[in-house]
């Protein structure tokens, strides 16, 4: 696979693959966690996830500023993981719940997340602009495309494994405790301690319900306020040493890093070149034309980022409105996998289905595309990542013809847990969602960054893979519009949404794409 690739190639993704691991066990349940810990509704959750998520990538605009004025990339790229491991570790720290002060432990969460947000940003563009500079060597320019398709399925193994990770170590500190997993339960343990029997009477039986059900002790449980303090204690600390396994996955992703570091080009190195030969080479009258050129460049990118906003603002649904809905509508107990110690059964669990699809399809996309590129058949990257959208918008029509018969989730407070049972849909639901928009993002993510490499102009490389990810940070500000339709409106509508943004973005990408192929040449 890495034949005929650069040699820093492996090094760079083997220590994205470690920083992902520990970055998606914690996405896996961050918002189930909020939920769970604090108690907070899916909008209110929304609102923290969402200016988390956009932090993550609006920051790393900011590391590629400093990367670039530095021109230091290997160092800030070092600083970046240590940073993550620091946050990791400060919402790691076990904390009670029901937590005694909502502010201040809200505080120290938030806080966490800011520093991974910082460190984040130091580090996954300026690595990208690192994995484009090595194919700058026209040695390697005609397998772009392909060392990035590589490059983003090593993030996706990381990924793929880390939620069942997170799961298991959760659910295994539950049945330490003599607890089993329900999905419904946090939600419905924080609504008795602020309710009690003023809850609906259905809710109130189905929590009795599922609290015995739970209990594997065999005792009758007799004090629902007793048993909704100690379960939501016992949930969230399993999250929280959820979060101590991401601590050492960036430990590893550090030994790697170091390890190759010297594989990696400099281009600091590389700009000194650059600057002699300029000086030695390049006339007026080129010069000026080399501007022209560049403000196209930069007209092109920032018509690619904006389109790519509405694909970010409908994917990364898949950490907010997705995982509510495999946790209120979905049949988790179908998905159980009991290891003895522990076992692997939760709404999480979904997060590791679009990774392990990465690495699944990422071979075939790459031998198709081969393919068609012998035959000079294959389509342009601006192309491919207008088909990309298209079939996003498909993978949300697919789902919203799933949801014209369930009830909307405001009604689930007063169903029993029988009704509830009976209208969940099959795991093969988002097992078949996360597939169709598997193959979408392989259209747009990987593409799109190959895409970004190669117009940017060179002294610009950090700030323009910043950029990519300021657009998207901009969709995942506004992940919230998922939660708010998720729980206001009916679901089939909700998903209409971003059938719309998805499919009008896919019309403007194929109105520029033959500019966009005239820029890239």
């Amino acid at each position: 696979m890495f034949k005929n690739h650069p040699k820093g190639l492996l090094g760079a993704a083997l220590s994205n693959m470690g920083e992902r691991f520990g970055f998606y066990i914690m996405m896996a349940i961050l918002v189930l966690f909020i939920s769970a810990k604090f108690g907070l509704s899916e909008e209110t959750t929304g609102y923290i996830y969402s200016a988390f998520y956009a932090s993550i990538y609006f920051l790393a605009l900011v590391g590629g500023l400093i990367a670039d004025k530095t021109r230091n990339y290997k160092r800030t790229i070092l600083f970046g993981i240590a940073l993550m491991a620091v946050g990791y570790l400060i919402i790691a720290i076990p904390t009670p719940t029901p937590v005694p002060d909502m502010k201040l432990y809200l505080a120290i969460t938030c806080v966490g997340l800011f520093v991974i947000s910082f460190g984040n940003g130091l580090f996954k563009g300026n690595l990208q602009a690192l994995v484009g500079q090595m194919y700058d060597n026209p040695q390697y320019a005609h397998k772009r495309d392909a060392g990035f398709q590589i490059f983003y399925m090593f993030i996706n193994v990381g990924a793929m494994f880390a939620p069942l990770i997170a799961i298991g170590v959760r659910n295994w500190w539950l049945k330490v405790h003599n607890f089993d997993y329900n999905a419904s339960l946090p939600e419905l343990c924080h609504q008795y301690i602020a309710q009690g029997n003023a809850m609906p009477v259905e809710a109130v039986e189905r929590f009795t319900k599922y609290a015995n059900d739970v209990s594997l002790d065999s005792s009758a449980v007799t004090d629902l306020l007793a048993f909704s303090n100690s379960y939501l204690d016992v949930f969230n600390v399993g999250f929280q040493y959820a979060f101590g396994a991401a601590v050492v996955a960036m430990m590893i992703s550090l030994v790697i890093y170091v390890a190759n570091k010297k594989t990696f080009p400099d281009p600091a190195n590389k700009a000194a070149v650059n600057k002699k030969e300029d000086a030695a080479k390049i006339s007026a009258s080129e010069i000026e034309m080399s501007a022209r050129e560049v403000k196209q460049r930069i007209y092109a990118l920032f018509a690619v980022f904006g389109v790519v906003i509405f694909f970010w603002l409908s994917f990364h649904q898949n950490g907010y409105s997705l995982t509510y809905f495999a946790r209120d509508y979905v049949n988790l107990d179908i998905i159980n996998i009991d290891l003895g110690f522990t076992s692997i059964k939760g709404a999480e669990i979904f997060q590791s289905v679009n990774p392990f699809f990465v690495v699944l399809l990422t071979p075939l996309i790459m031998w198709v595309f081969g393919a068609m590129a012998k035959k000079r058949k294959e389509p342009s990257t601006p192309m491919k990542i207008a088909i990309g959208m298209g079939i996003a918008a498909l993978a949300y029509v697919f789902l919203m013809i799933f949801s014209f018969a369930l009830p909307a989730k405001e009604s689930l407070s007063g169903m029993s847990a029988g009704e509830i049972d009976a209208m969940r849909v099959t795991p093969m639901v988002m097992i078949t969602l996360y597939f169709i928009l598997t193959i979408a993002e392989l259209f747009i993510s990987p593409l799109g960054l190959s895409f970004v490499s190669k117009v940017a102009p060179s002294h610009l490389q950090g700030l323009m893979q910043g950029f990519w990810l300021a657009a998207t940070a901009i969709g995942n500000s506004l992940l919230i519009i998922g939660g708010i339709l998720y729980v206001h409106v009916p679901l089939w509508i909700c998903w209409l949404v971003f059938v719309g943004a998805t499919g009008l973005s896919m019309i403007v990408m194929l109105s520029m794409v033959k500019w966009l192929e005239r820029v890239a040449k």
